[in-house]
């Protein structure tokens, strides 16, 4: 990866490592489902009516909008209700890297270089760090709902790698216009048949929370998102998503005045060294052979 792709890939972990504790002021009026039905809506229109549909299968468009769009931030947001805190949510919706390379590696015959495995190996021992604060961040509902989110999120990595020559910021606002309605009828009948009154009496916050949402974690970073995994391997991509829970759990500390334990500090480190040895191994070994 180049510079320009490195610091494109730093982007999007701070984009949604803060969106977690900016998820959970919205989550403070609006029932999850209904939160991630508006997220979508405000992404897609009116700005859907303004673009060409991406040139590519609306099969394409339909699994990233039912898997990322509906399931995904559904099973996530209802989880961060009330079942899992804001840093352990970014943890563990983590688990996608694993589930990403592994569906790669068995679809696109995808190899990993040693470098990569050494660092992911790193990582992922500073990623168990964390299951030692499970008990006190997160129930066992909670626990299923976002790994299961990681699982939904990997599919719609693998849908989008397969996306070639396509506008991914036209892609993500066609993708958008596939969940607000089924979520909207799911919120109807399983959170409120007052959603309008709900959404009339919000407060400044959580439409900002709405807006960051939609337009810059959700249009602008999986534009992004997409363009690296089209353009390099999901091994060398998907490992910066490691970094989203540092960054997730230090947001969450000062915004949401979340602790930060010793445990989790230790993880923190593990988990960055991993990703430096994963994605600048290879780098660093060819110029300590060539001096």
């Amino acid at each position: 990866m180049n510079l320009k792709s490195i610091l494109l890939a730093l982007l999007v972990v701070l984009i949604w490592g803060v969106n977690f504790s900016v998820i959970k002021f919205g989550l403070e009026e609006l029932p999850p489902i209904l939160f991630s039905s508006l997220r979508f809506f405000i992404v897609a229109i009116p700005i859907v009516f303004f673009i060409p549909f991406p040139k590519t299968s609306i099969w394409n468009v339909l699994g990233v909008g039912v898997f990322l769009g509906v399931l995904k931030f559904s099973f996530l947001f209802i989880a961060m209700r009330e079942d899992a805190s804001a840093g352990i949510s970014s943890l563990l919706l983590q688990a996608q890297v694993i589930f990403t390379i592994l569906l790669s590696m068995i679809i696109f015959k995808e190899k990993i270089s040693s470098s990569q495995l050494i660092g992911m190996t790193i990582a992922l021992i500073g990623f168990s760090f964390f299951f030692f604060t499970v008990n006190t961040n997160i129930t066992f509902f909670g626990l299923v709902l976002i790994l299961s989110a990681a699982i939904f999120w990997s599919i719609s990595n693998i849908i989008m790698k397969q996306v070639k020559d396509v506008n991914l910021l036209h892609f993500m606002v066609w993708v958008s216009l596939v969940p607000p309605l089924p979520l909207f009828i799911l919120s109807y009948i399983y959170e409120s048949q007052e959603p309008l009154s709900i959404i009339l009496n919000s407060s400044m916050k959580t439409w900002l929370s709405l807006a960051f949402t939609g337009y810059i974690s959700t249009l602008v970073a999986f534009a992004i998102w997409g363009w690296l995994l089209k353009n390099f391997n999901a091994s060398v991509v998907t490992p910066f998503a490691l970094a989203i829970p540092v960054v997730g759990i230090i947001s969450s500390s000062i915004l949401l005045g979340e602790e930060l334990n010793i445990i989790e500090t230790i993880g923190a480190i593990l988990i960055l060294f991993g990703l430096f040895i994963s994605v600048l191994g290879n780098k660093i070994r060819k110029l300590i052979l060539k001096s």
